[in-house]
């Protein structure tokens, strides 16, 4: 008996020499069991070891949430608005994971926690800075990544709400309901029409590059004439070229009209 309270005891205690495995986990049959409770949320893994992140997924889906995954960052820069919390590791085969959470939190609230091998403090402090809610280094527990998604979800809930609606002189943008008006008048815009609008409106006064466009509304489609032609409609649909200004060399900004 005491043998194997020992042998617990240091799976327990000691670090896995390979960040795919969680410390706290044994054999199969001594997975944590799911901690009751009414939270069960929509999470989304960003991590391109595939190993890693079918492990993960798995073990979140054991603690009752829902959980996909994808593996590159222009990946998910499509597919954060839909979760309710994004596990971002920094190490991404097309984007590094730094310029994946700023993407997000230039246009969105969802909270992010950084997942990474990266452990020096100035990595942790870029990450922050970045605007992740929290970093944790690989290895580490699973009992300890579920606290701080708790903590993290805990914070997010006692936040005001996020901006429902954006109004810039006669043109207002309502987020939720995906309406576009312009002195009242509804204007009718695709859907990526609608996505590059809103992230221009949602920084009035700051120039949006063009690779950032491309990224945060077109994902992997790295085309010019993509965000030209789109821009293009736009302005012909608000019914003033001035509502969408072109920076040279950089990007685009909201105008006037």
């Amino acid at each position: 008996m005491t043998q194997i309270s020992s042998q617990a005891q240091l799976e327990l205690h000691t670090p896995a020499p390979h960040p795919m495995r969680l410390v706290g986990e044994g054999a199969a049959g001594n997975l944590p069991r799911p901690v009751p409770g009414p939270e069960r949320w929509r999470i989304l893994v960003v991590d391109g070891d595939a190993d890693f992140s079918d492990y993960l997924v798995t073990q979140l889906r054991r603690h009752g949430h829902e959980s996909i995954d994808v593996k590159r960052g222009t990946a998910a820069l499509q597919a954060y608005e839909d979760v309710d919390l994004v596990l971002l590791d920094l190490e991404l085969p097309d984007l590094d994971g730094l310029e994946v959470c700023r993407a997000i939190r230039a246009v969105s609230r969802v909270p992010v926690i950084i997942v990474t091998s990266r452990q020096s403090e100035l990595d942790c402090v870029l990450g922050l800075q970045a605007g992740a809610d929290d970093y944790v280094t690989k290895p580490y527990g699973l009992r300890e990544l579920m606290a701080r998604i708790e903590a993290v979800m805990r914070r997010a809930q006692w936040q005001p709400a996020a901006v429902k609606e954006i109004c810039h002189g006669r043109l207002r943008v309502d987020v939720n309901s995906r309406e576009v008006s312009v002195s009242g008048v509804e204007v009718a815009l695709t859907r990526k029409e609608f996505d590059l609008l809103c992230l221009l409106a949602s920084h009035p006064d700051t120039v949006i590059p063009r690779k950032q466009l491309l990224q945060q509304v077109w994902g992997d489609s790295w085309s010019r004439r993509t965000v030209d032609t789109h821009v293009s409609s736009l302005r012909g649909k608000l019914g003033d070229s001035g509502w969408i200004v072109t920076v040279r060399g950089v990007g685009f900004k909201l105008g006037n009209g």
